[in-house]
């Protein structure tokens, strides 16, 4: 009886390490390219470059030039149109399947 509930507390444990893990990538996923924009931005403002879509700017740190890489990193800002209603959609069906995992354990006590 006591291995039973050691194996059943060790699958709780990893289901729950799974839905956090799967949590934290469906977050990163919908909202990396934002992210990824408002460092470049931010990075840009502290810096004092200039930063748009119209084109690459030079942009000074540490004796190189940047300009390039938060062009790039600004622009990718723009696939957050889809990423944010997949990561949302995936996020439903994450909800979903919490829900049945939790109905299913709740059930398996009471049996």
């Amino acid at each position: 009886m006591t291995e039973t509930m050691a194996t059943v507390a060790k699958g709780r444990k990893g289901t729950i390490v799974a839905f956090a893990v799967s949590a934290v990538l469906i977050i990163l996923f919908a909202c990396g390219p934002i992210l990824s924009a408002l460092l470049a931005s931010t990075i840009a403002d502290i810096q004092g470059c200039a930063l748009d879509e119209g084109g690459v700017h030079p942009c000074m740190i540490g004796g190189a030039d940047y300009g390039e890489t938060l062009s790039v990193m600004f622009v990718l800002g723009w696939f957050g149109l889809v990423t944010l209603p997949l990561g949302a959609l995936a996020a439903v069906v994450w909800c979903v399947a919490l829900t049945v995992v939790v109905v299913m354990n709740i059930r398996r006590k009471k049996s």
